[in-house]
């Protein structure tokens, strides 16, 4: 069967191509040619190849399983071409190059190496002692990691916490609920309180929010949505509890502890081992502050302007990711169930999508004067004050499918673009455009790099994950009410 899926979606695919090329080429020449220097103006049809990459996700894991895991770096890779070739074409080389190295520089290569090297340092931290997945413990572990991901950030704490969580539920047969509310709570919602927590507010701390600014006027939506969902996921977690047989829960988590060790003692107390990690997540974490507070200038790198601290940080994170591997016995790795296919896997799909995204988030930009002004004239009542309820979706729901980083930026510049304006007369503006980028990044796999990674981790394990739609579908069940009730009381 894997066979036939494979010839089947090659030959589906193949037929696909020469048509979507036909049509990307033939939206070329209806556009007046951009002027030397200058953006060219898009269709809607060139947002056709991030469709492409999002159904390939969503689908051919389930249609075309085989074909998929051994092949979706050829994929993604593919339909990457499927837009820079045609916009080659349609514009020159010289502007395909130029969005090409944009984005690698400005976007994908900061976001990999920061991913990086958290990655290898979490790996490398190991929650050591007895640890069962009951109700209680469970929602304990989410509880904290909600609580530090705004110290951490939302991949730090779901690096750190996301093994010892599978080790506990090892013995559970119903344990999915687990993991798909470990990515809600400590992959989103647990970052919005620093710009340290998630890359959307970050952009705005260096756009010139004040650091604690989220602290103080996003406590309350916080508070509202963890404490809600942690209560729903305790109720959905003692009800699939009751259903377990308790005897092979508690030695099979135990097993997994000790999976190195001929002999595990009965019962151990909780301790950390791999401390010279927790130290290089701090350095993650002080060298992300650093590109906030020092800005010394521009260099130029594949011909892009960027600022020398962004650089100085990306080489300070493969520093840090040399040095993880370089100091973590491998012991702690093994005993973490550590493997590289995780970031392949996101390094590889993250890059087709940074790069096919890039004319959707240009239609964004281009506000009224661009194919989406339907969209951008939906937050301003018939007096040109902004709405923000309609702030908070748009940002969410855009957030949800492509990265929340840029869509908040987006959206922030729609609001007027000045800090100083958004955090006073304007704050309840700037509130619902951050409650939407960090919350609902959690609405599918794609809308926060860790909610990807979590499932790759768990599904590295051989425990089953939602597929892309059935993550959805979780997500329109148990966030979108939590969402509406935000809307209610606080936009």
């Amino acid at each position: 069967m894997p066979g036939v899926w494979s010839r089947r979606g090659i030959a589906c695919l193949g037929a696909a191509l020469p048509s979507l090329l036909a049509g990307l080429l033939a939206a070329g020449p209806a556009l007046a040619a951009p002027a030397e220097g200058a953006a060219p103006v898009l269709s809607a049809l060139w947002a056709l190849p991030f469709a492409g990459v999002l159904l390939s996700i969503a689908l051919m894991p389930l249609l075309a399983g085989h074909l998929w895991h051994h092949h979706y770096g050829k994929i993604a890779a593919g339909w990457t071409a499927l837009f820079l070739l045609p916009y080659a074409l349609a514009f020159g080389t010289g502007h395909a190059w130029h969005e090409f190295a944009h984005v690698m520089v400005g976007e994908y290569l900061p976001f990999i190496t920061l991913l990086l090297a958290l990655y290898a340092a979490g790996g490398g931290v190991l929650l050591k002692g007895s640890l069962v997945g009951t109700p209680g413990t469970n929602t304990a572990l989410l509880a904290v990691g909600t609580a530090i991901a705004s110290l951490m950030g939302t991949t730090g704490a779901s690096m750190v916490l996301i093994r010892p969580l599978l080790r506990a539920n090892a013995g559970r047969r119903r344990k999915m609920h687990t993991f798909v509310f470990f990515i809600f709570l400590v992959s989103n919602i647990g970052g919005s309180l620093t710009p340290l927590g998630d890359p959307p507010l970050y952009l705005g701390f260096l756009k010139g929010v004040s650091f604690f600014w989220p602290t103080t006027h996003l406590f309350g939506e916080f508070l509202f949505c963890a404490v809600l969902l942690l209560a729903v996921y305790w109720v959905l977690d003692s009800l699939a509890y009751a259903k377990e047989r308790k005897a092979p829960i508690a030695p099979a988590a135990e097993a997994a502890m000790h999976a190195d060790h001929a002999e595990a003692p009965p019962h151990e107390r909780l301790a950390i081992a791999g401390w010279v990690n927790v130290a290089l997540i701090g350095a993650v974490v002080a060298a992300v502050l650093m590109q906030g507070l020092w800005q010394p200038g521009e260099v130029s790198l594949l011909g892009q302007p960027i600022g020398l601290e962004r650089v100085v940080a990306m080489l300070i994170f493969l520093a840090i990711t040399a040095a993880s591997v370089w100091l973590t016995p491998a012991g702690i790795r093994e005993a973490n169930g550590f493997t590289w296919g995780a970031i392949v896997e996101v390094a590889k799909l993250f890059a087709a999508i940074f790069l096919t995204m890039a004319p959707v988030l240009a239609m964004l930009k281009a506000g009224p004067a661009g194919p989406l002004a339907g969209l951008v004239a939906l937050t301003s009542d018939p007096a040109g004050q902004p709405i923000p309820w309609v702030y908070f979706w748009l940002t969410g729901l855009l957030s949800s499918f492509l990265d929340n980083a840029p869509t908040y930026l987006v959206f922030f510049n729609l609001a007027g673009g000045d800090a100083a304006a958004l955090m006073g007369q304007g704050a309840l503006t700037l509130a619902a455009i951050s409650c939407g980028a960090v919350f609902m990044g959690a609405n599918s796999y794609i809308g926060n790099a860790p909610n990807f990674m979590v499932k790759a981790i768990v599904e590295a394990q051989g425990v089953r994950m939602p597929s892309f739609f059935g993550y959805c579908g979780w997500a329109l069940v148990f966030l979108v009410p939590t969402f509406i009730l935000v809307t209610l009381l606080f936009f």
